[in-house]
């Protein structure tokens, strides 16, 4: 039986690599840019424009007229049933060009007529980031109470919860280096969309982690007076078979996403895919042999009081 716990040390230094990398990415993009990452108009505040065209248009057309003035970071996107209404958001520009564009998006796509059209303050944004750092450790708290409870009959269940935190946020540092690093390289911004993402990276994380742990807990009562290690090896083992199938089969259609959809949502799509990615190997890499560490480093300090004690 091959042994994946044993190899552990290997898979720290490996998920320390990274995460330093990531760590000195956002740091980067803090020196060059003074935040983290490049944020959107979700959060530095801008304008939230609606309206409808004279004819329907795929919205990475639409969004071309707004690139066309210089302004790179509009987001387009198609609101409504008719198929020809469409919200932008963009950053703040001067009556002129308002117009200017208006006349632009009207001459190309058969008319136009403003449904919406205000400013967006950054309290938004602010509001929005501190209600999902909230929903973070709101879940972190969860999960740990929820690991208790439901490994109640295993010996140190605490133990569960924390190890499966520690490889959520492994993989929220993981997903945040590469939106830092995409926004030093080709400029993308983060919105609303890159906090749903990484919520739902966090969701795959502990889903997985949670599956092996489970099996965890059913090897432990099967297979009583088995090491500990050997029996976390094995739950690996027979589960890892399902995690890489059920991640896989949305890995491959992320990838069709960014090949073949549009520009607005490749972003928060790729964060995703790399943040699934993460979710995968720390699930399988991290928390497990984490649970192993944590037993070994036990076991150990109880010997040495024992020793001590007799002693």
């Amino acid at each position: 039986m091959y042994n994946i716990v044993q190899n552990r040390r290997y898979y720290y230094i490996g998920s320390a690599i990274i995460i330093g990398i990531s760590l000195l990415l956002i740091g980067y993009s803090m020196v060059t840019t003074g935040q983290p990452f490049r944020l959107s108009i979700d959060f530095t505040g801008g304008v939230y424009w609606e309206f409808k065209l004279g004819d329907a248009a795929a919205p990475t057309d639409v969004r071309d007229v707004f690139v066309a003035f210089d302004l790179s970071d509009t987001s387009v996107t198609t609101v409504g049933a008719e198929g020809n209404e469409y919200q932008a958001r963009l950053k703040a520009v001067d009556p002129d060009t308002k117009t200017a564009i208006e006349e632009q998006l009207g001459a190309t796509f058969g008319g136009i007529e403003t449904l919406q059209y205000r400013n967006v303050g950054p309290a938004v944004g602010r509001e929005v980031t501190r209600s999902a750092l909230i929903a973070v450790l709101f879940v972190a708290m969860a999960i740990v109470l929820f690991m208790v409870v439901a490994f109640r009959n295993v010996s140190h269940p605490v133990r569960y919860g924390v190890t499966a935190v520690v490889a959520m946020v492994h993989d929220v540092v993981v997903a945040c280096g590469f939106a830092a690093l995409m926004g030093v390289l080709v400029g993308w911004e983060v919105d609303a969309l890159f906090l749903t993402a990484l919520l739902t990276v966090l969701g795959f994380s502990v889903q997985d982690t949670i599956v092996v742990f489970d099996r965890v807990r059913e090897n432990s009562a099967r297979h009583r007076g088995e090491d500990f290690e050997t029996i976390c090896n094995r739950s690996l083992l027979e589960t890892v078979g399902r995690s890489l199938t059920t991640q896989l089969n949305a890995m491959f259609i992320m990838v069709a996403i960014l090949m073949f959809g549009g520009d607005t949502i490749k972003p928060f799509i790729a964060v995703l895919l790399i943040g699934m990615i993460s979710g995968t190997y720390s699930s399988i890499f991290n928390a497990t042999p984490l649970l192993v560490t944590w037993e070994k480093a036990a076991q150990k300090r109880a010997k040495t009081q024992r020793a001590s004690a007799t002693a």
